[in-house]
């Protein structure tokens, strides 16, 4: 019986007598392993960026609006089309009925153009909050204040401003008393955000801020309001929920047994959501790119019985001088797995610059995990293993007369 490490050396050397094939076999191989890699990495990037974003929303923040927040069938959102609007009203009675509810605020939101001077900018997101906002919204003011309740009570024009209109329309001055044009109003800027970045290419921060009561004043009563509560940790926050739904199917006369007319969304079902579609992806993805992976193993397969045919004299020689039939099979099944670790390297190699790549250029995020890695070694060891058993029996397996005999 060889010793292990001569084992090696005769596959070493079988290998670099073969340059052109085993490069070749090692590509197809690399290629199967490097899509695998850049896809998990691309997915597990993006898990771990939403998931950032989404805490954005609060620990103990929960909100309820009249359309759903995370719908994804078009029936569900035809039916609560026909819901009621969620009016100033219900924000009231909640936030005086609901015992768990630390704060209850409100905000409403639409798309429009804004102007400082001569320069405008449009599709901005203006934003109406109600003046305990601020303790509800996990947004950070970097510059300025934010509004009292009496200049919300009054509509006074004053705004805050997010990072994407600070650095277009103010990129070398000081925002703070500067004023915005919007919807025939000159809005006083008294604070401005810090940037929150962008989700999956979006800019998350292209908006402005206004009193609720001002929002209401120029856009009228057409927006249904989303109601923002801020309760305690643990089962106050579920008690808090139960109370809120309560409340508002009461004031909204939802009859007992009916669904509600109302959405109620947390940061867990913004996230459950995601996580839900980002499988359905990932599973969809790694099928793909394992299919790639196997048609390597294929091609290494099929370019290890190549090889077992051409050498076998070598293999008749081998046998004649002693080497026994187990010999020969760990030969080929070491020569097959040298080949898949290289190509899974080089794979994992690849797979982890493409998914920078993509990062750098386009701002998709990426994220590199010790287990991927592990994992596309994992499977070019098992490929290099499943798919050279059949040409490490075959070459066991020839007669080493008949093996003499061949040319």
């Amino acid at each position: 019986m060889m010793a292990p490490s001569d084992i090696l050396s005769q596959s070493f050397a079988a290998i670099r007598a073969h340059r052109l094939r085993s490069v070749l076999t090692i590509l197809g191989l690399t290629m199967g392993v490097a899509t695998l890699i850049a896809v998990m990495t691309l997915v597990q990037g993006a898990n771990t960026y939403v998931e950032t974003k989404v805490a954005n929303l609060g620990t103990n923040v929960f909100q309820i609006a009249r359309l759903p927040f995370t719908a994804t069938d078009f029936q569900e959102i035809s039916r609560a089309l026909k819901n009621r609007k969620i009016e100033v009203e219900h924000v009231q009675a909640i936030a005086e009925r609901c015992l768990h509810c630390e704060q209850v605020g409100m905000s409403a939101s639409t798309n429009a153009r804004v102007r400082h001077g001569s320069d405008q900018l449009s599709d901005v997101n203006v934003q109406g909050y109600s003046a305990n906002m601020h303790v509800i919204d996990t947004k950070t003011i970097e510059l300025g204040r934010f509004f009292t309740e009496t200049e919300d009570l009054h509509a006074a024009p004053v705004c805050l401003i997010g990072a994407s209109l600070r650095e277009q329309l103010f990129p070398a001055a000081d925002p703070l008393g500067a004023s915005l044009h919007y919807a025939g109003t000159d809005c006083t800027i008294i604070g401005a955000y810090e940037k929150l970045g962008s989700v999956l290419g979006q800019d998350q921060d292209k908006f402005m801020v206004i009193p609720m009561q001002g929002f209401l004043r120029i856009n009228g009563r057409r927006s249904s309001l989303t109601i923002q509560v801020k309760a305690g940790g643990g089962a106050q926050f579920q008690q808090a929920q139960d109370e809120a739904r309560l409340v508002l199917r009461s004031e909204r006369h939802v009859q007992a047994g009916a669904k509600d007319d109302f959405y109620i969304a947390t940061k867990e079902s913004y996230i459950s959501l995601w996580q839900s579609i980002s499988a359905a992806f990932f599973a969809v993805f790694v099928l793909v790119s394992a299919i790639s992976a196997v048609v390597g193993g294929i091609v290494i397969m099929n370019v290890m019985l190549v090889s077992v045919t051409e050498r076998r004299k070598e293999i008749g020689v081998r046998r004649a001088v002693g080497a026994t039939m187990q010999d020969i099979r760990r030969q080929f099944l070491v020569e097959s797995l040298l080949q898949c670790l290289v190509g899974g390297f080089l794979g994992i190699a690849a797979g982890f610059v493409f998914a920078y790549a993509i990062k750098h250029a386009t701002s998709f995020p990426t994220h590199v995990a010790t287990w991927v890695a592990v994992f596309g070694m994992v499977m070019s060891s098992a490929i290099g293993l499943f798919f050279g058993i059949y040409p490490a029996v075959r070459a066991s397996r020839l007669d080493p007369v008949v093996a003499l005999r061949s040319d």
